[in-house]
């Protein structure tokens, strides 16, 4: 355990298959990140690729005292996003601590 405490963050590159307009990509995204919200108690952005439809990177990001946890916390977030949002593929993501 980290005295200072712990700061860490996941980045998901998704994949919206089907989606024709940034409308339709809001959709899907608004609703996905306030689960997250919601059932991980965790700080939520879409971080990049805003001007592309069927693309969109977002940002989790989760503070305690105790790095171990963070990572369980931001592995769980992973494994719910790939299986609650089936329209959505994971491509890329990547897990830090500091």
């Amino acid at each position: 355990m980290n005295e200072n405490g712990s700061i860490s963050y996941l980045t998901l590159d998704l994949i919206l298959s089907g989606c024709r307009s940034l409308k339709e990509k809001r959709s899907i995204l608004s609703p996905m990140i306030s689960r997250l919200r919601k059932e991980f108690n965790v700080s939520v952005a879409e971080i990049g690729f805003q001007d592309k439809w069927d693309q969109a990177r977002l940002g989790c990001g989760v503070v305690s005292n105790d790095g171990k946890y963070n990572q369980k916390v931001l592995a769980e977030i992973l494994n719910y996003v790939t299986a609650h949002f089936l329209d959505v593929e994971v491509d890329e993501f990547h897990i830090e601590s500091r």
